[in-house]
């Protein structure tokens, strides 16, 4: 009974808590809009791709990795 009037209690004060006030932030609307770019300006900047063989095989080999630590996992008892 003493510790559900006590959770009540912290329940009833971390509802007083202070929320910062939505007018207070920086507004974006006096900043100008970002430019907007061609798509073929945009694909030359990012370059080549770097995904190679060896990247799709590190990949899967991980993501075979992970299966396994999942499956373990979901058959071991758990514990108390």
């Amino acid at each position: 009974m003493r510790l559900a009037l006590i959770l009540a209690a912290m329940a009833a004060l971390a509802g007083c808590t202070a929320f910062p006030e939505v007018e207070a932030r920086t507004s974006r609307a006096d900043e100008p809009a970002p430019p907007l770019l061609p798509l073929n300006e945009l694909l030359a900047r990012a370059g080549t791709p770097t995904v190679t063989p060896e990247t799709q095989a590190s990949l899967e080999a991980r993501a075979a990795a992970l299966r396994a630590r999942a499956a373990s996992l979901q058959s071991a008892p758990a514990e108390p």
